[in-house]
């Protein structure tokens, strides 16, 4: 039986580094699933544990930070091609997090960085903002923040531009900023306006505004975006894949009760509609 699996010669993998969302609408259900949509695969290792529904965030339990190194070090057998970083919880995970990245010289690292819940909670203070801007900045590749986190990492600047540019000479090499939560002032009702501020070039996207409101969608671009940049595609070509994968994700997305709604990253696999059957989305 085992002579007739076919094996995939290499899957590109992400280590995922991220709090974990019982909803499963965010975090490190979400990442994995982006994850393997964008062609790649999933090592992930909790930050944090979060006590959550679909609205809000009640409790936060960060990681311990010798369990997280150990288990970046126990998976030294896989080829490490990319890096997600999501929610860093305090200030002994984020030095976790520092000397992990310390392990992967010239690995691209996508980080969303996760301030504040979906309905309103802080999960950050200004010690661990300062850290996460002075220590971990300069480590990463792409910075995914929307509007509102954008500000909180530069809140001297008043202007979008101005606070990308910022973070950059901190060390980031480039900031996609999303518009989904906080419209930028004028912008259309209608349209969604994302900006990809680089080095060498900005790129503007503007999408379709979806009614509702979602859980999880700056986890699941963020995702998808380091699995492509796994698979070795530009960063411009990432983040128009991801922004793309994304609003198909929230178009696909579905609501278990009274809260935001949740994308369904793998809307494109059959459904089962009863035992032993399957439906096509």
């Amino acid at each position: 039986m085992a002579d007739d699996v076919t094996y995939e010669p290499h899957l590109p993998v992400v280590l995922v580094l991220a709090g974990h969302d019982p909803t499963g609408g965010a975090g490190l259900v979400a990442d994995a699933e982006a994850v393997a949509a964008g062609g790649g695969w999933a090592l992930t290792v909790p930050t944090a544990l979060t006590v959550q529904s679909c609205t809000d965030v009640s409790r936060v339990l960060p990681a311990d930070p010798g369990v997280m190194r150990a288990s970046v070090a126990a998976l030294d057998e896989f080829e490490v091609a990319a890096i997600k970083l999501g929610l860093v919880a305090d200030l002994a995970t984020l030095d976790a997090v520092n000397d992990i990245l310390e392990r992967f010289p010239g690995v691209p690292v996508v980080a969303d960085p996760v301030l504040r819940a979906g309905g309103g909670r802080e999960l950050s203070t200004i010690e661990l903002i300062d850290a996460y801007r002075e220590r971990l900045l300069p480590r990463v590749d792409i910075l995914t923040p929307n509007r509102g986190e954008l500000t909180r990492l530069s809140p001297q600047l008043c202007e979008d531009t101005e606070r990308a540019v910022a973070l950059m000479r901190l060390g980031c090499q480039a900031v996609l900023v999303t518009g989904t939560d906080d419209p930028e002032p004028g912008a259309p009702a209608d349209r969604v306006t994302h900006t990809l501020h680089a080095i060498d070039q900005s790129r503007q996207w503007s999408w379709p505004r979806l009614a509702g409101q979602f859980h999880g969608s700056g986890c699941t671009m963020a995702a998808f975006l380091a699995a492509r940049l796994a698979l070795g595609e530009s960063l411009v070509a990432a983040c128009e894949q991801a922004q793309a994968f994304t609003w198909d994700a929230l178009s696909h997305g579905w609501r278990p009760g009274s809260g935001q709604a949740l994308p369904r990253r793998l809307w494109h696999l059959p459904v089962a509609t009863h035992r032993g059957s399957f439906a096509s989305p």
